[in-house]
């Protein structure tokens, strides 16, 4: 089938796939904003109880441990209230040297960077689809080209 389209209709093609890709992953982000936005309005993120205070509104502090998922153990047993609302944690340390865990949603940045991969790869795995394509297109040239030396040259 590929043999039949011609280069310009196969580049068009490409190109209308491309700009409603990029449609789509611009509406879809606009909506995955605002969901986010509701959502943080309606949940208050619940602070460990051997917090105190909530010294990392009031101070400054250093995050000892990113946003990451909590243990099987945490979610099963609830012995870390943190994890029930959201299933991930932050660790804190403020600069009066307390130490507080905090729920927070799953980082952005881990999305995002899952996001590049999966771009990054579905790019290799289209040049080489291109690659592979075309290389075949070569050698059935080649082969027609071969063809039709052969019949010209028993036609002499």
């Amino acid at each position: 089938m590929l043999e039949n389209c011609q280069r310009h209709h196969m580049l068009l093609g490409l190109g209308a796939l491309t700009v409603v890709t990029i449609l789509v992953l611009i509406i879809e982000s606009r909506y995955a904003a605002d969901g986010n936005q509701m959502r943080r309005r309606g949940q208050q993120f619940i602070i460990e109880n051997n917090s105190t205070t909530n010294c990392w509104k009031h101070e400054p502090y250093t995050v000892v441990k990113e946003c990451h998922p909590c243990s099987e153990f945490e979610l099963v047993s609830r012995s870390l209230g943190v994890c029930i609302h959201t299933h991930y944690k932050e660790v804190m340390r403020c600069k009066s040297g307390e130490t507080v865990t905090k729920s927070c949603d799953r980082v952005a940045l881990i999305e995002q960077r899952n996001f590049m991969k999966f771009e990054a790869f579905s790019f290799v795995l289209g040049v080489l689809s291109y690659l592979v394509s075309y290389a075949r297109d070569r050698v059935l040239s080649r082969r027609n080209y071969m063809r039709i030396e052969r019949q010209l040259n028993r036609v002499k």
